[in-house]
């Protein structure tokens, strides 16, 4: 068995070594330019389309992530092959905590407070109510399904949107562009969790978030480009979102002059709400290679037609 290995930026030796230790028997190659050699399966992170242009002698493309909207923004590049994701690898519990932790500053008012503290203000805010504190969870997959049970546990209202119907236990469940207006209407924080697709992209703009109560809240854990970042920008500055929390940009690393540094009540983290945990994903990874070589069914196939 052979594997080609490509992981944009760090250090792929432990990778490496980790793929070579979970697979003895498989030929654990780096992907090296203008260098081909066919392969059974290639195990990838963002990858330029010479990496996998032309593999069409592949079994199957594994994904170092949830997120596949890199891999398949590759066009015709790509192989017309099966791409399996990683359905979790230690990711779901981390984003739930990054989502839970927002929420609660949020809730507690700990934005207001840092912020009066570095004015060396001390003053009482009025708590917000915990009945009226919604929060409403775009993408109820399994990352958006961990947060909500997370949430479920300090007692918030919550609603959800997603493509597909869903009947989860203590959440509203909406769909359909009505379904999106509802929860858009409802949630006093928005946590958006969605997969990057040609119609989620710029699925948050100065429409969709003005239909937010004056004085709500935005998380965004997914992807920069759902956001359209000007509309966002204004909004918070003029007062209707309150504050936003946001992991992911349109731009990576963001740029240091971009507006969004300079707005106190934009809360800025680099792309770290869920890291991928080599040690999990590698043993994911090689229980699902055994799988495919004895012909059996894996879980996190990719829907091309979805994209997702």
């Amino acid at each position: 068995m052979r594997i080609l290995f490509y992981a944009q930026g760090g250090n792929p030796e432990p990778w490496l070594t980790g793929l070579r230790e979970a697979l003895p028997r498989a030929r654990v190659q780096l992907w090296e330019e203008g260098k081909f050699e066919p392969a059974d399966y290639a195990v990838v992170w963002k990858p330029p389309a010479q990496v996998l242009q032309g593999h069409n002698e592949l079994k199957a493309i594994f994904n170092l992530g949830a997120g596949v909207d890199a891999l398949l923004q590759l066009g015709d590049a790509l192989p017309p092959v099966p791409i399996v994701r990683l359905d979790d690898a230690g990711m779901a519990l981390q984003m739930a905590e990054y989502v839970t932790y927002a929420v609660l500053r949020y809730f507690r008012r700990f934005d207001q407070f840092e912020l009066q503290a570095q004015r060396g203000e001390w003053k009482f805010m009025k708590p917000y109510s915990r009945e009226d504190f919604t929060v409403g969870i775009l993408g109820l997959g399994m990352l958006g399904q961990r947060i909500a049970e997370n949430l479920a546990h300090y007692k918030f209202p919550l609603v959800g949107w997603s493509r597909s119907p869903k009947d989860l236990p203590g959440i509203t469940c909406h769909t359909g562009a009505d379904g999106f207006d509802a929860v858009l209407r409802t949630a006093k924080v928005l946590v958006c969790v969605l997969p990057l697709t040609a119609e989620t992209t710029g699925i948050l703009n100065r429409d969709s978030l003005g239909k937010m109560a004056q004085g709500s809240f935005v998380i965004n854990v997914a992807r920069g480009a759902h956001i359209v970042e000007a509309d966002l920008l204004e909004l918070v500055q003029f007062g209707h979102i309150a504050g936003a929390t946001l992991d992911v940009f349109a731009h990576e690393p963001l740029p240091p002059d971009h507006p969004f540094w300079s707005e106190p009540n934009i809360t800025i983290t680099p792309h770290v709400a869920a890291l991928t945990l080599r040690d999990a994903s590698l043993r994911q990874i090689a229980r699902k290679i055994r799988a495919l070589e004895q012909g059996q069914p894996v879980a996190g196939m990719v829907d091309r037609a979805r994209g997702y």
